[in-house]
């Protein structure tokens, strides 16, 4: 069954936040085509989710993909969704214990994550980046990456800007409040610590994902200073 976080009151953030769990839902009917199962099937295959893996889905909506992320880890993962729309916890936790699912929710800002540090194998982010200012989106890369642990993942999954995409469809009218430049969004994950090691576009209503590893900088420092005493 989903686990239920009480909190007084909705977390504040200068990012937009959806409060009508209908609209998201209909929105991502939309973006996947009104295949969101293939398209959340192909997020966790993206992913490369393991038995057992500590999951944590960022901005997580109603709860959809964070459920299904609970069926591919199994009883012996975890999995915990967080967005800052109580509306959005609530269907979420609608959703697990219809479902059966021991799938946590909170109430919790994405540029504030209070968790510990090295607490997760793996974070996901679906359609949530271009709800946030550049400002806030970096902050939020940083707590990704602080809540990672060593060798852990981030999917990174959004609309992105297209010069080739028609004008007039009606995906492009539906989606125009926000997109992300991939590039840009790759150079703030390296920043943050976070390598790409795969991006490409989804094949779902303009959306591309990056799936980044958390970058062994130690690692690369160590290299250039044996490199520098040759």
């Amino acid at each position: 069954m989903a686990t239920i976080v009480e909190q007084k009151a909705a977390p504040k953030t200068t990012g937009r936040t959806i409060h009508s769990a209908f609209l998201y839902d209909l929105l991502l009917w939309f973006v996947s085509v009104g295949g969101e199962q293939k398209f959340r099937g192909k997020a966790l295959d993206l992913a490369e989710l393991q038995p057992g893996e500590s999951v944590l889905d960022v901005g997580c909506g109603t709860g959809t993909l964070a459920i299904a992320a609970k069926r591919r880890v199994g009883r012996e993962g975890s999995v915990c969704g967080i967005d800052a729309s109580p509306e959005m916890i609530a269907r979420a936790e609608k959703k697990a214990r219809k479902g059966g699912m021991e799938v946590q929710f909170k109430k919790m800002l994405a540029e504030a994550l209070s968790f510990s540090d090295a607490q997760f194998d793996v974070v996901l982010s679906t359609v949530m980046l271009h709800h946030l200012p550049r400002k806030i989106r970096q902050q939020c890369a940083h707590e990704i990456r602080r809540v990672l642990k060593p060798g852990g993942r981030l999917l990174a999954i959004d609309f992105a800007n297209s010069a080739g995409e028609e004008r007039g469809s009606f995906l492009t009218w539906f989606h125009r409040h926000g997109r992300v430049n991939f590039p840009e969004v790759i150079a703030m994950l390296d920043d943050a610590g976070l390598k790409c090691v795969k991006s490409g576009p989804m094949g779902f209503g303009g959306t591309q994902f990056v799936l980044a590893e958390v970058a062994n900088r130690e690692a690369k420092v160590g290299s250039e200073n044996v490199a520098g005493k040759r």
